[in-house]
């Protein structure tokens, strides 16, 4: 739905979350032990490769902030989902990388995994972000360090977080703790 789009009604905008947790929870490859062992990973590949389940979740993400004037998408499948919904919403889009994937200058915010530490990265100069009204999403919301610093990071630029979303979140691990105080919308919680 497009930041011009009409309001919908409250029976459409549940089909629609409907149909992108069915697709979440019909084709998310579930491994354990990977990356590390005790961690159970999501994979979401499948959900993206599917022309259906792909769409479903572009426009279940895309209606959490239609007022958002730029999405930013965490590396790295942060990237596809946060293309799709810049697309749909009409904004651009932008890239929040690993650490030194930019070239200098950067803004850079370190922070915990769930099975070690590291680091985002933001263009410091290039892109202003000063008074951006930013819809941040990631694939999933696990430990929460990752959104969390990539949130840190926007408001260090002077941008406003108006919302995040995720495609799964892992409840177990406590995520949605530490975040800050914009809405954060997950499609499926496990």
């Amino acid at each position: 739905m497009s930041k011009h789009a009409a309001i919908e009604s409250d029976e459409l905008a549940a089909d629609r979350t409907d149909r992108a947790a069915h697709a979440v929870e019909q084709l998310t490859r579930w491994r354990d032990d990977f990356p590390a062992p005790g961690i159970r990973f999501a994979d979401l590949t499948p959900v993206f490769a599917d022309a259906e389940g792909f769409r479903s979740v572009i426009d279940c993400l895309a209606a959490t902030a239609p007022d958002a004037d730029l999405v930013a998408g965490i590396d790295a499948r942060g990237f596809l989902i946060g293309a799709g919904v810049a697309a749909s919403l009409g904004t651009g889009v932008l890239a929040v990388r690993k650490a030194g994937k930019l070239p200098p200058p950067v803004l850079r915010r370190e922070y915990q995994l769930e099975y070690g530490t590291a680091a985002l990265e933001i263009p410091a100069d290039g892109v202003d972000l000063r008074g951006r009204r930013i819809l941040l999403l990631d694939d999933v919301l696990a430990t929460g360090g990752t959104l969390a610093a990539a949130a840190d990071l926007f408001a260090q630029a002077g941008a406003e977080v108006v919302a995040a979303a995720v495609v799964l979140e892992l409840t177990f691990l406590n995520g949605r703790d530490h975040q800050g105080a914009y809405p954060l919308t997950s499609i499926v919680r496990v």
